[in-house]
């Protein structure tokens, strides 16, 4: 057949080869950029950017196995700027890459991101045994800003050394992921891959780590896998398929979608899901050098309505759980992982192996409500000593250090609740009362077992609630110079730092005092027991002073106080009650076989421990 001089010849479509590089999103190297993408019901797939004029069509992407794509394209370098074109029939979309790294907004572009860090001589920095742990949690944009200007990592940075010299050894921050907007808690992740732009982005964030260890300082990064979004959600119907006007390949299209969050559940029992969340994880802890994650709402993630009923339970879920803790236990057994779930449930502790979801620790609800509940009541005739003496004790599977414990987190100084000094008086958070029994609240946390952690602010008396549009007010630093002491005081104790309470880091507990009516409670703390192990604490709930008040020693001979929290030197209000070193003379009392006589101040709290 001849063809008319004037009809041109049929031009055959270059065949495209799929990408050699292994691997997710785009990934740079020297000669170009791999992109590899999951859209198991695209017919087609193009990837456009600064580098092609966004055009729609020049760079296809291949098509591979089980609905993945994927084309390297030559010249492209890190910076670029891209996103995916998927077409499904009538659906012909931009959508981000659900693996990108960083992007110029949540509704803007993705940004192919070089992972090279300089990270010096820390590469073998590991975290703090569990029973030295001391958590601070941190929300990143309001900690340390200036006027008019948000915070980010660079400027959590200038606050590393108050950190150090407060005692804290781990931080918390919560969720950095790209969320919508600029201003948020974090718990809405609409790029889970991205660290917010807002925040300074990646390289940010790899800085604060660094500067971080360098300063003795674990961090651990707040995860988000029960839901996913809701707003700026580019993984919504990301294919263009999906059931039931659900959300697609990435999410339940089903009742099981639903999540108090909206109907964003990830679908736990879809393999490239999982895997996806499994990245996920394990990105924070190998390429940002993370020492641990903190898995928000597993009860959501392992039950559809966040309960104890066996009917709502998500089998895949647990499944999922136990995947990723098996999997950071087998790759990078020091870190730790700690669930938020709140039900109580020793499972979530127990090991794997057990049928347990395998984590280190989680959040204590068994502690904090008892314990709030006790500080925050009006009258002192309705507080539940035996209620604060079951928290103190209070363990899952036998492990001391399986629980947080803490009076203030993100959740109980916000959602409906306040600071604990807020709640205590209204409008009057530096109160003598506010000031007394939040700071009681503190003795308890840091001298029962577990790994206690504070909320930002509480070592300054903070007051209100938090807010993602507050800033922290570090004028209070000045104001409340004692109480901040006070807190420094009760790490140094908590971590040994004087060789005389290594109790505190030990795994028992007997409480051998519980006296309702004098809102009173005394409990030993010990490691191995003996001079310099053992610890007394004594916890006095009302407001009247304890004044040589008989309990029992397990030892006799001389018992130091070690620490007095109502000493005026930590705030010219408190009452000064004198708490004396006490000998402890035999002859028993409480189960114990010696006795001593202690005094407490109101709402106060006595440390005492022996030398020899």
């Amino acid at each position: 057949m001849t063809l008319a001089k004037d009809q041109p010849a049929k031009q055959t479509k270059k065949k495209v080869e799929p990408s050699h590089i292994p691997g997710m999103g785009a990934i740079p190297s020297p000669e170009g950029v791999s992109f590899r993408v999951w859209a198991p019901h695209a017919t087609a797939v193009c990837v456009g950017g600064d580098f092609n004029n966004w055009n729609k069509t020049e760079h296809r992407l291949a098509k591979e196995k089980n609905g993945y794509w994927s084309v390297f394209v030559p010249g492209v370098k890190p910076g670029a700027t891209y996103k995916f074109r998927i077409k499904n029939k009538s659906f012909d979309e931009w959508k981000m890459d659900p693996y990108a790294r960083e992007v110029t907004s949540s509704v803007g572009e993705c940004i192919v991101y070089d992972p090279t860090f300089d990270w010096g001589d820390l590469q073998e920095y590991r975290v703090p045994p569990w029973n030295e742990m001391v958590i601070y949690e941190m929300h990143v944009g309001t900690f340390n800003a200036s006027e008019g200007e948000r915070g980010t990592f660079d400027s959590a940075i200038e606050k590393l050394d108050y950190l150090s010299e407060l005692g804290v050894n781990t931080l918390l921050i919560m969720p950095p992921m790209e969320f919508a907007g600029d201003i948020s808690w974090g718990y809405n992740p609409a790029h889970p891959f991205a660290v917010e732009g807002a925040y300074g982005g990646p390289n940010a964030l790899k800085r604060f780590v660094k500067a971080a260890h360098e300063k003795g300082i674990a961090v651990l990064i707040d995860v988000v896998y029960n839901h996913f979004g809701p707003s700026d959600l580019d993984l919504w119907q990301f294919d263009g398929w999906s059931e039931n006007d659900k959300g697609g390949i990435y999410f339940y299209n089903d009742w099981r979608s639903a999540t108090p969050w909206g109907d964003t559940r990830p679908d736990y029992g879809r393999e490239e899901v999982r895997q996806y969340i499994r990245d996920n994880a394990l990105l924070w802890l190998e390429e940002f050098h993370m020492d641990g994650l903190r898995f928000d709402a597993t009860a959501y993630i392992r039950n559809v309505q966040g309960n104890e009923n066996p009917g709502d339970d998500l089998e895949e879920g647990w499944g999922l759980l136990r995947w990723i803790n098996d999997e950071i236990e087998a790759r990078q057994p020091w870190k730790i992982t700690i669930a938020e779930d709140l039900r109580g449930n020793a499972l979530v502790t127990a090991p794997t192996s057990e049928g347990g979801l395998g984590f280190d620790a989680q959040w204590d609800a068994g502690f904090v409500h008892p314990v709030r509940e006790a500080l925050i009541v009006q009258e002192d005739v309705h507080r539940n000593t035996q209620a604060v003496a079951n928290a103190v004790t209070n363990c899952y599977n036998n492990e001391a250090f399986s629980r947080v414990i803490y009076t203030e987190s993100h959740d109980e100084v916000a959602n409906g609740h306040a600071r604990v000094p807020e709640e205590i008086w209204p409008n009057n958070s530096g109160s003598y009362y506010a000031k007394k029994r939040s700071t009681l609240g503190a003795c308890i946390t840091f001298t029962s077992p577990g790994i206690p952690m504070i909320f930002q602010g509480q070592e300054m008396l903070a007051g209100g609630w938090f807010d993602d549009n507050n800033m922290l007010d570090w004028t209070l630093g000045e104001q409340n110079q004692g109480i901040t002491q006070l807190y420094r005081d009760l790490k140094q104790l908590r971590q040994n730092a004087s060789g005389t309470t290594a109790g505190l880091k030990g795994p028992h507990v007997t409480v051998h005092r519980v006296d309702i009516d004098k809102k009173m409670l005394a409990y030993h703390r010990f490691e191995q027991g003996g001079p310099k192990d053992d610890v007394i604490v004594v916890v006095n709930l009302s407001g009247t002073a304890l004044e040589h008040f008989c309990i029992g020693f397990p030892r006799g001979g001389l018992w130091k106080v070690r620490f007095n929290s109502d000493w005026n030197g930590y705030d010219s209000e408190f009452n000064n009650v004198p708490s004396n070193h006490v000998t402890a003379n035999e002859g028993e009392m409480d189960g114990m076989p010696f006795n001593a006589h202690v005094s407490v101040g109101p709402y106060s709290a006595v440390i005492l421990s022996q030398d020899e």
